[in-house]
């Protein structure tokens, strides 16, 4: 049954009382904001402004992801020792100074793609302590009964992040060049940063005090999550969606930027779509998580993905003759061609956004509540390292794919992945979970 209206209140209500928490999603949502304006601006800075190639666009994905392959497993173990706001705050300011700095070595000429590979390197290295100790920070501040609607609050943030982000993306790159719109998300870390250290910090669960050994934990970690009777399918699932989803992410920007020459600011509102369809998606994801359950939901969202990424590998063929090499500064020269070529490509991200914001919240509020808080960050990690891994396996062959055969191809090898990972769903008990059925209490999640 749906909630009806009062719940509905009483719950927002709940809510409102955590101001710890609505902060928490203020900082969110302003970083979230830069970042899909460094989405675009990186994408611009390679493809356009360096004159990179395809598989320049995928090294740069892939270093920025490559830290969650190689320290992701201990970067949980890392975060249990120190107090989950202060890595919070030292990731996002960390960021914005790379960020910043990104800016400066493009200003001043002595930028190159081994030198962008570095920086997203250690981008990605702060990004991946900040993101463990994200989830793991989340249920200090709200009761575990509110894990999924706080993570459903969170995403709608990310996705009005994403629309209005990616939209004005394109402007502003086009407005004042890639490497300054680099600074925009720079200040928004340092804002969030800002935000954060209002935050009182939650004392640190220390259960007993146990030193336990590196190699221990880890295991411990890795047997959390691969060792549970319904994670082990959503977390292999979730490890194939993320393969398909680089390869996506490689392959769109060559498709927007050098196939269609649709410029900075067709990227932007291609990505706005995505947006657009994760507002209406996180809206909807607790209502369907209701009334489906979790399992339902998430499987039936993921088969219909490979779907949304067809629309977009038709885009090319609907543009009709070839236009590489061609730009168009504004939508109003864009061709007819190239006007439902537009269309396909942003009906295709928006029913993707929906379906990942149906999804999202449902996935997050599901593990978070099976698992204690002493493993929460290693869970997190756990998850984390391994589906950003991924990346590194799926941003470079779409490089290489899109190089070797065409970006159409490469699209078509993402909606593969993405239609196996809703396949390993679909046929497995995952299906049946429900996040009630498996809700901890607060006291239960603290215990030992």
């Amino acid at each position: 049954m749906e909630p009806s209206a009062g719940e509905s209140g009483e719950t927002q209500l709940k809510l409102r009382r955590f101001p710890p928490f609505m902060r928490f999603w203020l900082a969110s949502t302003v970083s979230d904001f830069g970042t899909y304006i460094t989405s675009v601006a990186l994408s611009v800075l390679i493809l356009v402004t360096m004159d990179g190639t395809p598989v320049d666009q995928g090294l740069v994905n892939a270093a920025r992801w490559a830290p969650y392959l190689l320290f992701g497993l201990v970067a949980g173990v890392w975060i249990d020792r120190f107090p989950r706001g202060t890595v919070l705050v030292g990731g996002d300011f960390g960021r914005g100074v790379i960020l910043a700095g990104l800016c400066a070595m493009a200003v001043t000429g002595v930028i190159s793609v081994p030198a962008v590979v570095v920086l997203m390197f250690v981008f990605g290295t702060l990004a991946l302590t900040s993101d463990a100790a994200h989830q793991s920070f989340l249920p200090q501040l709200v009761p575990r009964s509110l894990l999924t609607r706080a993570n459903a609050r969170l995403q709608q943030g990310d996705t009005v992040a994403q629309t209005a982000g990616g939209a004005a993306a394109g402007g502003l790159v086009a407005l004042v060049g890639a490497p300054f719109a680099l600074l925009f998300d720079a200040a928004s870390y340092f804002l969030s940063a800002a935000v954060l250290l209002t935050l009182d910090r939650p004392a640190v669960q220390r259960q007993g005090q146990r030193k336990q050994r590196l190699r221990h934990k880890v295991a411990e970690g890795l047997q959390w999550v691969y060792g549970r009777s319904r994670l082990p399918p959503l977390a292999w699932s979730t490890h194939t969606w993320f393969i398909g989803s680089a390869i996506l992410g490689t392959a769109m920007p060559i498709l927007i930027l050098k196939d269609l020459g649709l410029g900075a600011l067709g990227l932007g509102l291609v990505m706005g779509c995505a947006g657009v369809g994760a507002v209406i998606g996180t809206t909807l994801s607790i209502r369907v998580g209701r009334r489906w359950g979790t399992g339902a939901a998430m499987v039936a969202s993921r088969l219909a993905q490979p779907l949304a990424i067809a629309l977009v590998a038709l885009a090319p063929a609907a543009a009709g003759t070839p236009l590489a090499g061609e730009s168009y500064g504004s939508p109003a020269d864009w061709p007819g061609g190239l006007w439902a070529a537009f269309i396909l490509a942003g009906a295709g991200q928006l029913l993707f956004g929906l379906l990942m914001g149906v999804e999202g919240p449902l996935e997050m509020g599901y593990c978070q509540a099976v698992t204690p808080d002493r493993l929460l960050a290693r869970m997190s990690a756990t998850m984390r390292s391994v589906n950003r891994g991924m990346i590194v396996v799926g941003a470079p062959l779409g490089g290489v794919i899109a190089a070797a055969a065409g970006t159409a191809v490469a699209l078509w090898t993402s909606a593969a992945f993405l239609l196996l990972a809703s396949l390993l769903l679909l046929f497995s008990d995952f299906r049946y979970a429900r996040t009630e059925d498996h809700l901890l209490s607060d006291e239960e999640a603290v215990l030992p």
